[in-house]
């Protein structure tokens, strides 16, 4: 399992490097390098991400479907190389749209795959540590990747960062195929258990609107990203209202605080899943979304504001480690497992797609304080929501 477990870690890190590599840094070089307008950046990044929310839930049941996990990251990432590329080499509206459309989709693969890996390859009493390290072997990487992209558009161009894809996906491709395809359990990949006779998959919608936990999931992860999404966005304007001149280097101060403080929550939490139990450490996440839009609300002072983004990596990293084990134990033995994971991203990604413009439309109408305490008190009904769940920790042994 040593040996497993560092390939696992290694696939996380330069997956982490193949979607970091793109997102947000398209949305600048559309803008400032392909003559493109924020107003057609915004639109076609709307559209593309509302298509690829939609398919969050077909991808999760056709990576169930699929045996052979190792030749979907793969032929993930090879896509994602070509995207890359193509947005590069022909950035006209067709070639972006569909581009965004596939690296849309493609967001709703790789975690997914990933945890359905990790799954089949490690034994139960092991996954709450496992998990950590995917979160924390994801955070570095991401961290790794807005720097070196950072660095080569600030010494040569922009157009170079689009070729660290292919190469990190070729690595990618590499490390996958370190991992044997004997070692892993493709019926526990999909969400059966290991003494289960009847190995028939649950009927879809019986998984979905019989299984009352999941609904309550889902419906904790779109409250939860409700009142989430929009804060980075609307501290960043706040800050660069009050300090001008220094917006972006301020925006990016508070994206590696919050990225750099996941990991050691990441890492927490993993090691005592079985000790606070997963129903108080999901709560704890909510809980320290609701003291960051607290502190947005009722505070102006540049270093409060910047370290409360510690919270954030703290939310964020609790709910890394969190979800893929309350799915695992809640969808045990449906053969279901990323279908269920699909179906909490679609809905978690409907919340998150109309925080914005929900939180933009409470700015003009009440201010920033408003909006922020808005934002917590929501976090406090997902707090609410996780209270109602039943526990599955009876299972963690």
């Amino acid at each position: 399992m040593g040996r497993l477990s560092y390939r696992l870690d290694a696939l996380n890190f330069f997956l982490a490097d193949v979607r970091g590599g793109l997102g947000a840094f398209v949305s600048v070089f559309l803008v400032t390098a392909a003559s493109w307008t924020p107003a057609e950046v915004g639109v076609v990044l709307t559209l593309s991400g509302l298509i690829g929310i939609a398919f969050h839930t077909p991808v999760g049941a056709m990576i169930d479907a699929v045996r052979d996990k190792r030749t979907i990251l793969i032929g993930a990432v090879v896509l994602l190389a070509v995207c890359a590329i193509a947005i590069e080499r022909r950035p006209s509206g067709p070639v972006v749209f569909t581009a965004d459309v596939v690296m849309a989709v493609l967001g709703g693969v790789f975690a997914p795959t990933v945890a359905a890996l990790t799954l089949g390859l490690f034994p139960d009493q092991q996954l709450a540590a496992r998990f950590a390290r995917n979160a924390v072997w994801d955070r570095i990487g991401n961290l790794t990747i807005a720097a070196l992209v950072g660095i080569m558009g600030w010494v040569w161009t922009q157009h170079t960062t689009f070729y660290l894809i292919p190469v990190f996906a070729a690595v990618t491709t590499v490390v996958v195929l370190t991992i044997p395809a004997s070692a892993i359990d493709h019926d526990r990949a999909r969400g059966f258990v290991w003494d289960q006779i009847n190995r028939r998959p649950q009927p879809f919608w019986r998984l979905v609107w019989a299984n009352r936990p999941l609904l309550l999931l889902a419906m904790i992860a779109a409250v939860f990203h409700f009142a989430n999404a929009s804060m980075l966005p609307l501290v960043g304007q706040k800050l660069a209202l009050a300090n001008p001149g220094s917006e972006t280097a301020l925006l990016s101060a508070c994206i590696i605080i919050a990225q750099a403080s996941t990991i050691p929550a990441a890492h927490v939490a993993g090691c005592n899943v079985k000790t606070w139990g997963l129903k108080a450490i999901l709560a704890t996440a909510c809980l320290a979304l609701v003291l960051r839009g607290w502190i947005f609300a009722t505070t102006v002072s540049l270093p409060v504001l910047l370290a409360a983004q510690i919270l954030d990596g703290i939310a964020a990293g609790l709910w890394d480690v969190v979800l893929p084990l309350f799915l695992a134990r809640i969808v045990a033995g449906s053969g279901r497992y990323s279908a269920s994971r699909g179906v909490v991203g679609t809905v978690q990604g409907i919340g998150g797609s109309i925080s914005n413009a929900a939180a933009g439309a409470l700015v003009v109408w009440g201010g920033y304080p408003a909006t922020f305490a808005a934002l917590a008190i929501t976090a406090g009904v997902a707090c609410v929501l996780v209270a109602t769940l039943p526990r599955p920790d009876a299972e963690i042994e």
